[in-house]
C-alpha cells in the first residue's frame, strides 16, 4: 500500500491528513494556531509558528499510523488563498502574514480609486477580479509599505509558496496557476503575472514566484528530516479548488458547492476565459499537464455560520442536530424570511453595507419557524448564486455537487434541490481540500489510479420534488426580502 499526505492550511489550523491509494483517509491530525488581532481589527497569522504546527502534524500522524515512512509516496498542499506572506532568502517572516479577511489594504485600494477612477476596471479586465483589500495585491503593497522589505532578497507570496519554500529549504520559490489568479496580479489571458497590474499596485516582479502547473514538479521535502528520505510535492491548489477536483469536476460545466461557514461555488468552464456579467468572479480552477480551466466563482459570506449564530448568539438549538426536528414542527403556512447579510452581502449582490432581516414574520412564528428560515436562508443563497452563473454560462448547468458539514442535513439538501431545481449530489468524502491536493499529488506521482480513485467516491442523490408554484413563491419571497436589505434594492437579481 502507498500513501499520499494532503496538508490543509487553513485559516484557523493546520490539517495534516494521511490518505492510502484508494483515497481513504488512514489518519488525521490538527494544529490550530493564533488568530491575531489587534486594536484596529487587522488580523494576522505568525507564519514560524504555521510552519511549527506542520511539521509536528506530520510526526503525530506517522507515530500514530506506526507506517513505513519510506511507503510515502507524495505530498499534497491545499491553501486558503489570498492570506498573503512576505519573507527574505532564510525563508524568515519578514512580518506576520496578512490574513485574507482582514481588510487594513483598503487604504491603499482607496488611493488608487482616488488617482484613477477607471482602475478598477482596468484590473478586472486584467485579473477577472474586482478590485479590492481582501486579494493579496494590495495586502503585499501594504506590508511593503510598512516595512517588509528585503531589497533583492525579497520574496512575496501566499502560502502556499510559502510552505513550499520551508518545505524545499529554498530551493523551490513557486505557487499554482489557482493560487496565482487569486492574487489580483495575474494576467488570466496571458497566464503571466501582469506587469501593469504590478506596476499599478508597485509590486516588484522579481519578488514574485514562478507559476507552475497545479501538478508540476514542487521540489522534494524530508520535513525537515522527519522523513528518512524527501517525498515529490506533486500537488498543490486553493482550497475551494481542491474540492472542486476532489468532487470529480474535471468537465466543462460541472459545478461544485462547499457548504462551510462561509459557501465557495465553482463552475468548471472549461478552457478559455469566460468574463462574468452577473457579479461572479473569474478565476482558474488549475493547470494540468500544461493545460488550464477556468472557473466562475461566487463566494457567500454566511452559510453554515448562520447555523453557528442559531447555537452560539441565539441560544435557539444546542446542537445541529436538533435542526431537523424542529424544521418538521414548523408551520407549513409560516413565510418568514431570514437574509443573514450580518457583514454585508457576498456574490451576486456584493453590498458590504446590507444588514441582516427577519422579513414577513407573523405572530404564530416561533423558535420552529425561525429555524427553518435559517436553513432555507443558506438554499436561497446557493441559488442566487446558481442563477448568475447559469446566466454566465449561457448553458443548462443539471447538477450540483455538494460537501461540507451542513450536507448532512436532508431537509436543507432537499430544499437546496428543489429551489435550483436540479439534482443535488452530497458527497461522502471528508476533508476535501487535504483530498483534492492529495488525489493530485498521488495520480502525479504514479501511486493512484485516477478512474479507480474516483470511482470509490459515494453520492447521496437529492432531486426536485417540490410544486412549481411552490418553488416560484419561495423565490419571490426571498427576492422581496433582498431587495429590502440592499442599499440599491434595483441591484437584485430578477427584479
Amino acid at each position: 500500500m502507498k500513501y499520499m499526505i494532503g496538508i490543509d492550511q487553513s485559516t484557523q489550523g493546520t490539517k495534516v491528513v494521511l490518505f492510502d491509494q484508494n483515497g481513504k483517509i488512514v489518519c488525521r491530525t490538527d494544529r490550530p494556531h493564533r488568530q491575531i488581532i489587534n486594536e484596529h481589527g487587522w488580523v494576522s497569522h505568525n507564519m514560524e509558528e504555521i510552519w511549527q504546527n506542520l511539521l509536528d502534524g506530520v510526526k503525530e500522524a506517522l507515530n500514530q499510523t506506526g507506517m513505513d515512512p519510506g511507503d510515502l509516496s507524495a505530498v499534497g498542499i491545499s491553501n486558503q488563498r489570498e492570506t498573503t506572506v512576505a519573507w527574505d532568502d532564510a525563508g524568515r517572516p519578514l512580518a506576520d502574514a496578512v490574513v485574507w479577511q482582514c481588510g487594513r489594504a483598503k487604504e491603499i485600494t482607496d488611493r488608487m480609486e482616488e488617482a484613477d477612477g477607471a482602475v478598477g476596471e482596468k484590473i478586472r479586465k486584467i485579473t477577472g477580479l474586482p478590485l479590492s483589500p481582501f486579494f493579496p495585491a494590495a495586502k503585499m503593497r501594504w506590508l511593503l509599505d510598512h516595512g517588509a522589505d528585503a531589497g533583492e532578497k525579497l520574496h512575496l507570496g501566499t502560502v502556499d509558496a510559502y510552505l513550499v519554500y520551508r518545505l524545499t529549504g529554498g530551493r523551490v520559490f513557486a505557487t499554482d496557476y489557482s493560487n496565482a489568479s487569486r492574487t489580483q496580479l495575474f494576467d488570466l489571458r496571458s497566464l503571466v503575472w501582469s506587469g501593469e497590474a504590478c506596476r499599478l499596485f508597485g509590486i516588484p516582479m522579481d519578488a514574485l514566484p514562478e507559476v507552475y502547473d497545479s501538478n508540476g514538479d514542487f521540489g522534494e521535502t524530508d520535513f525537515d528530516g522527519i522523513l528518512p528520505k524527501p517525498v515529490p510535492i506533486r500537488g498543490v491548489m486553493g482550497d475551494s479548488h481542491c474540492a472542486l477536483f476532489a468532487q470529480g469536476c474535471h468537465r466543462r460545466g460541472m459545478m461544485k458547492t462547499t457548504y462551510g461557514t462561509g459557501s465557495s461555488m465553482m463552475l468548471n468552464v472549461g478552457e478559455r476565459f469566460a468574463k462574468s456579467s452577473h457579479g461572479l468572479a473569474t478565476s482558474l480552477a488549475w493547470g494540468i499537464d500544461g493545460k488550464v480551466s477556468y472557473v466562475l466563482e461566487g463566494n457567500i459570506n454566511y452559510t453554515g455560520a448562520v447555523i453557528s449564530w442559531l447555537k452560539n448568539d441565539l441560544g435557539l438549538i444546542k446542537s445541529t442536530g436538533e435542526i431537523e426536528p424542529l424544521i418538521a414542527e414548523a408551520n407549513p403556512s409560516d413565510q418568514t424570511v431570514l437574509v443573514p447579510a450580518f457583514t454585508g452581502l457576498g456574490a451576486p449582490y456584493w453590498d458590504n453595507d446590507a444588514r441582516a432581516a427577519l422579513c414577513f414574520m407573523s405572530r404564530t412564528t416561533k423558535k420552529p419557524e425561525i429555524v427553518k428560515a435559517a436553513a432555507e436562508s443558506i438554499a436561497q443563497q446557493i441559488a442566487d448564486v446558481f442563477d448568475a452563473m447559469e446566466r454566465d454560462y449561457g448553458d443548462e448547468i443539471t447538477q450540483l455537487r455538494a460537501d461540507g458539514g451542513p450536507t448532512k442535513n436532508r431537509y436543507l439538501m432537499q430544499y437546496q434541490s428543489d429551489m435550483i431545481r436540479r439534482e443535488v449530489l452530497a458527497s461522502d468524502v471528508e476533508e476535501l481540500s487535504a483530498a483534492g491536493a492529495a488525489y493530485l499529488a498521488g495520480i502525479t506521482a504514479g501511486c493512484c489510479d485516477r478512474e479507480q480513485l474516483f470511482s470509490n467516491i459515494a453520492y447521496e442523490a437529492y432531486r426536485p420534488k417540490m410544486e412549481a408554484d411552490k418553488r416560484d413563491g419561495c423565490r419571490r419571497r426571498w427576492k422581496r426580502a433582498v431587495n429590502s436589505v440592499l442599499k440599491d434594492s434595483g441591484r437584485c437579481n430578477g427584479t
